[in-house]
């Protein structure tokens, strides 16, 4: 039977006999006609209005929707952006409704308000992919750029949870690696006691019941929400932290167990393989597929100080953990993303250990370094890859201000601010970061229970009343240079 006509938009032949064979050449041509359109799209903005996608991410409490925020702000008033090499060239800058009709918008104008308000409170963490497009007029550089005249590109900015990131770590692995590997690294958290105890008195072999089912997937759900909030990075899956419109789903009902010596069809650990299958499939691949395939740069923003903090294993831990996220943007060593970008990388990464105002810039470098040292194997990979890495210490939004004071006989640099629990004004002296990050890279990977003639301290600092001058965006630290590395080369 033949064809039938094209449909009223152009685009794509509708099929109209519902012979099998008939729907599948219609797949294959409704594919054909997408890419077809999607080249051509990307030529149009190469040509005439180019596209920045940047992508920001990072594990809880790094700060992403403050690093947008302040990043938005100062690119629209340039006046505290005086390392963004770009920045003489860039004679207006304009919020645009984003592109993707389909993700919410990131909320600027809500998040602005929190930080910047009579009464300064830092906003709501992400809980789900958004975007956001700043469209930006540019005087081009060079000889020519006085006879082309300005041109308009647009920055869009997608907003992720970096839990979801780490979910590609899953994409290699069966149900059952999966479990051993887990249960393995949680065996001896004190967050992970209850679910653990739950898990080895599983048997796994007798038949599904579902209301049990449910108890192991909402345990485990605890334990990574304790393990989090315990400074822990590698919080996998990422969806039991933010379910969306999937909370309570059989997608999000399974749980690391112990495997039985036989599985019969029907019982539980068949079904926990299904579902660990179906996550992947109908949760992991469709973001890699419909968003991260998209990207151009990325930021990807780590709590160093917080793992400092929380000790040696905490540090161990973030340090896999960011190699793992790495693993994302090497998609020539991983077959599931070579055939989904098609060749296509993230040619720049900015790794951003936040919280720089929590120390005395005197300290600032060391962190840098530290940070250098924790992503070392991670970034030689990405470097291997082809993408430009880069590390850096950075404030989003700097809450304290610097000061000196004599402290039994020794003088100590310090930082003041508005403690967030209390509303007092504070000074806090976060400890003496070594010199050589070694020394605080090898008792973490000994797995040293606590530092060793060391203690680092941190304190939750609220945002600072802001005066803003005309022209001034919100006060940051290195925020020009972050942007100076992820845009000026694609701003000429």
């Amino acid at each position: 039977m033949p064809l039938s006509p094209f449909d009223p938009s152009g685009r794509v032949p509708i099929l109209r006999h519902k012979d099998k064979g008939h729907f599948v050449l219609g797949r294959i041509t409704d594919g054909i006609s997408r890419s077809a359109e999607t080249a051509i799209s990307g030529v149009s903005e190469a040509l005439f209005e180019p596209v920045i996608r940047l992508g920001v991410t990072g594990l809880s409490r790094a700060g992403k929707t403050v690093f947008i925020t302040s990043l938005v702000a100062n690119l629209l008033d340039r006046g505290r952006m005086p390392q963004f090499g770009a920045a003489p060239r860039v004679e207006a800058a304009f919020l645009q409704p984003q592109p993707d009709d389909t993700l919410p918008r990131f909320e600027y104008e809500t998040h602005l308000g929190a930080i910047t308000g009579a009464a300064p409170h830092w906003p709501a963490s992400t809980r789900a992919i958004s975007e956001l497009r700043l469209s930006l007029r540019v005087r081009p550089s060079g000889f020519l750029g006085g006879l082309r005249g300005p041109r308009t590109i647009h920055l869009d900015i997608i907003d992720y949870p970096g839990e979801w990131l780490l979910d590609l770590s899953l994409m290699g692995k069966t149900y059952t690696e999966w479990s051993e590997a887990t249960l393995e690294r949680i065996a001896h958290r004190t967050q992970a006691e209850a679910f653990m105890a739950q898990a080895r008195a599983e048997d796994a072999s007798l038949k599904l019941d579902e209301p049990r089912a449910q108890t192991l997937a909402a345990s485990f759900t605890a334990y990574l929400q304790e393990a989090r909030a315990a400074g822990w990075s590698d919080c996998t899956p990422g969806r039991f932290l933010l379910p969306g419109d999937l909370a309570g789903s059989p997608v999000l009902t399974f749980a690391p167990l112990p495997k039985p010596l036989e599985a019969p069809r029907g019982s539980l650990w068949r079904e926990m393989d299904r579902r660990f299958e179906a996550y992947k499939s109908r949760v992991v691949k469709p973001f890699f597929r419909d968003h991260f395939a998209r990207i151009d740069r990325q930021v990807v923003l780590m709590d160093v100080l917080g793992a400092i903090h929380a000790g040696p294993m905490a540090l161990e831990d973030m340090r896999r953990t960011m190699a793992e996220i790495l693993g994302a943007f090497r998609p020539g060593n991983n077959g599931f993303l070579t055939s989904l970008l098609l060749g296509k990388r993230v040619d720049k990464i900015l790794f951003a250990a936040t919280k720089a105002d929590h120390l005395h810039h005197s300290q600032h470098p060391r962190l840098t370094a530290i940070t250098e040292a924790l992503l070392r194997e991670a970034r030689d990979r990405a470097a291997f890859a082809g993408a430009e890495t880069r590390a850096m210490s950075l404030a989003s939004l700097r809450a304290t201000i610097e000061e000196t004071r004599e402290h039994n006989g020794a003088t100590l640099d310090l930082v003041r601010g508005t403690l967030l629990d209390t509303g007092k004004q504070a000074a806090m002296y976060a400890g003496q970061l070594p010199e050589d990050p070694n020394h605080l890279l090898s008792p973490a990977r000994k797995g040293e229970a606590a530092w060793l003639n060391a203690d680092y301290s941190i304190m939750s600092f609220a945002p600072a009343r802001l005066t803003l001058r005309p022209g001034d965006g919100p006060p940051h630290i290195r925020l020009d240079r972050a942007a100076d590395f992820l845009l000026s080369d694609r701003l000429g």
